[in-house]
């Protein structure tokens, strides 16, 4: 299991400094979140990158069904190389509630798939360098003969995308499935939102096992919240996780108000022990 800590809120002065004592207390990962209107995310990882050496990078989540796709791929790519290779991107439809209708964005959920799907399609083909050209119902890349593109990114075959999956969904696990890691979300059987279980894990871990088919690694990311001064009862916490078969832990403090709180989680460092 490797432990991450995504930061609920502040700038990048804070992402910074945030970060840089999540590498001195043993996280594996440093995660902010993106919407519409708010605190760059790749502006405040770009600060965080400046600070420290080993930590990976991320965001939870990226909305790319609202975003340029090569505005994404130029900026994940610059990352990764000033980084020297830690950046990890999230993606999925995104919360609308977090300014989507404000903006004018698309707000169907059908229209907002395709989105994200022609949007993967376009930044993994961009990471792989020119000639690209794309053509898609929502898209149209001609091949750009101008211009300085970033190098591709130093992790290869490419910067790790994880991706949300509704289980038991079969095109939304199968977009999950051709990436390199699963944001499990569960429906019940009348259609309604409910908490993932560490038996809906062991389940969906089977399946990947199951369909997926290329050999790359592959990630199942999970999240919650540990009690930093209690190290034995949030390694107990974690275990039934990773027994399940989740390969990431993220420890997600969203309802914080208390900025310094959750730097004092942060230093004391993941639930070791899961």
């Amino acid at each position: 299991m490797k432990y991450g800590f995504v930061l609920p809120r502040g700038d990048a002065r804070t992402a910074a400094e945030f970060a840089h004592d999540a590498e001195t207390a043993g996280w594996d990962g440093f995660f902010v979140w993106e919407a519409p209107w708010s605190v760059d995310a790749w502006v405040a990882l770009t600060a965080a990158a400046m600070r420290t050496e080993r930590i990976r990078l991320g965001t939870m989540l990226t909305p790319l069904s609202r975003m340029r796709p090569w505005k994404l791929a130029s900026e994940t790519a610059t990352l990764d190389h000033l980084s020297g290779g830690r950046v990890i991107l999230s993606v999925g439809l995104g919360a609308v509630e977090t300014g989507f209708e404000e903006f004018g964005e698309v707000t169907a959920v059908k229209e907002r798939a395709e989105l994200l799907d022609e949007g993967l399609d376009i930044l993994t083909g961009l990471w792989q360098g020119q000639p690209f050209s794309y053509a898609g119902k929502h898209y149209q890349v001609r091949e750009v003969t101008f211009g300085h593109p970033p190098p591709a990114p130093v992790q290869q075959p490419r910067i790790p995308i994880w991706v949300v999956g509704l289980w038991p969904a079969p095109k939304s696990m199968a977009r999950a499935l051709r990436n390199d890691g699963l944001l499990p979300a569960v429906k019940d059987e009348a259609g309604q939102w409910r908490e993932t279980r560490p038996e809906d894990i062991r389940e969906m871990k089977a399946f990947v096992e199951e369909e997926r088919t290329a050999s790359t690694p592959f990630d199942i990311v999970v999240e919650g919240t540990t009690p930093g001064d209690k190290p034995e009862q949030a390694a107990a916490q974690v275990r039934p996780w990773t027994e399940a078969g989740a390969t990431w832990w993220i420890e997600a403090k969203w309802d914080a108000e208390d900025l310094e709180a959750v730097h004092e989680r942060i230093r004391q460092g993941p639930p070791l022990g899961g």
